[in-house]
């Protein structure tokens, strides 16, 4: 039931449009930017941009700076959430499947480009990240909440495998997970002779059994990800009941050259949003810290334990703005 209403005249008005619909319906499923809604409706962006506008008005749509870019996603709370919760059936069918198709296409191509990124920049991406971390050092960050022992842990997103040997020291068994084919040869020529196994996979659907880690590392991954929430959540599955996730990332930052040089799409994360992320995944946020690292960067660590009785909600989480 809407409270607090005066009139949902004008989110009627703003539905009464097919472009607007549509753009209702493809950003009720994801997290857009601009270019990418243009790219996948086919449109000039002059035209998407006059309609987010109108979307954005009338509190139906929320949009989301990230340094340069801006996100577009469903209202996330408020009686405009509830208005457009009430028409779902409807919406869900207001616009042609072409249109879902064609996200998925736009989604898919996203996580080509990164994957051919990485894959170009593998050899001097330890370099390039020692370069950015300068006094910070992972490895270190990681033992220090790591237990003493335990049967499997894995690095979520290990690109060339730094993290893997940590893990190794302290895990019978380490399992390395990246979608970049070139990331992990350089990982598995890293670790040779060690405990450590290779799997290709992207983190929204790690190739992982529920329950299978008693410990994961997610090392400055997340801000390289369409959707973080998803890939804390597929964290949260394949996490023993009695595991602990590790995540370490970059603080909100305005750096753009970091999209250029790093590939980066996110430019830090706040302590708030990983809380409402961790939250909705079924994690328990323990531990916080910061730590400074070079060109005014602040890396953050935190540590999560899954909560009992909940489970992930995958691609069923809700999406909200910062």
């Amino acid at each position: 039931m809407l409270k607090n209403v005066e009139t949902p005249l004008p989110w009627f008005k703003a539905l009464a449009d097919e472009t607007r619909l549509r753009l209702i319906r493809i950003l009720g499923r994801h997290e857009l930017s601009v270019g990418e809604i243009v790219a996948a409706l086919g449109m000039g962006q002059s035209r998407i941009s006059r309609h987010l506008g109108i979307l954005v008005g009338c509190g139906l749509l929320a949009s989301r700076r990230d340094g340069a870019w801006t996100f577009y996603s469903l209202a996330g709370g408020g009686p405009q959430k509830d208005f457009l919760t009430a028409l779902a059936p409807w919406l869900a069918v207001a616009g042609p499947e072409a249109d879902l198709a064609a996200v998925d296409a736009v989604l898919r191509e996203r996580r080509q480009e990164t994957r051919r990124f990485f894959n170009a920049i593998a050899p001097d991406w330890a370099r390039l990240r020692r370069e950015v971390l300068g006094p910070v050092d992972p490895a270190a960050l990681v033992r220090e909440v790591m237990p003493g022992r335990v049967s499997l842990a894995a690095d979520l997103g290990c690109g060339p495998g730094e993290m893997l040997p940590v893990l190794a020291e302290r895990a019978a068994t380490v399992i390395g997970v990246d979608s970049s084919p070139s990331m992990l040869s350089l990982a598995e020529r890293r670790t040779a002779g060690l405990p450590v196994g290779m799997r290709m996979g992207e983190l929204e659907h790690l190739p992982m059994a529920d329950g299978e880690a008693d410990f994961a590392v997610i090392c400055l991954t997340l801000h390289h990800l369409p959707d973080p929430a998803a890939a804390l959540a597929e964290a949260r599955r394949v996490l023993a009941p009695k595991g602990r996730l590790a995540v370490i990332d970059f603080t909100p930052h305005g750096d753009e050259a970091m999209r250029r040089r790093f590939g980066d799409r996110w430019l830090g994360f706040s302590r708030e949003k990983f809380a409402a992320w961790f939250a909705r995944a079924g994690f328990d946020l323990e531990a916080y810290s910061e730590h400074p690292a070079n060109k005014g960067l602040v890396v953050a660590r935190l540590v999560a334990r899954p909560l009992q009785n909940t489970s992930a909600k995958g691609d069923e989480h809700e999406r909200e703005t910062a």
